[in-house]
């Protein structure tokens, strides 16, 4: 099954719970949420986190380790691509930002919600 052939409404609605659930991750979240709040990372249209400081590599690269390993298992399950599930992610964290924070769009130009 191609990403084409779900229904969007389907795909959403199963990502949505883990969406929830990866943003709300204690340990994870709250790191990033840190990262978020003082403007050393952002969020990207691929549902990966980007350093916006050298300071916050090593961090960033942990959080989206552990989001590619969920963007990975919920593309084998809906028979997806990884990257599909991740653009679907980066809509569900980009409703949840804060306003201020930093988001780069997919033509590479930083935003501010």
């Amino acid at each position: 099954m191609t990403f084409e052939n779900m229904t969007r409404r389907g795909f959403l609605a199963t990502l949505a719970g883990a969406a929830l659930a990866l943003l709300t991750c204690n340990a994870l979240a709250q790191s990033a949420e840190d990262l978020r709040a003082s403007g050393a990372a952002g969020e990207r249209w691929d549902g990966y986190l980007e350093a916006r400081d050298a300071s916050a590599s090593a961090a960033v690269e942990k959080i989206n380790a552990e989001r590619r390993k969920v963007y990975q298992q919920r593309a084998g399950q809906q028979g997806v691509s990884a990257e599909d599930v991740g653009k679907v992610y980066a809509k569900q964290i980009f409703t949840k930002l804060p306003p201020g924070s930093w988001f780069k769009q997919a033509n590479g130009s930083w935003v501010q919600k």
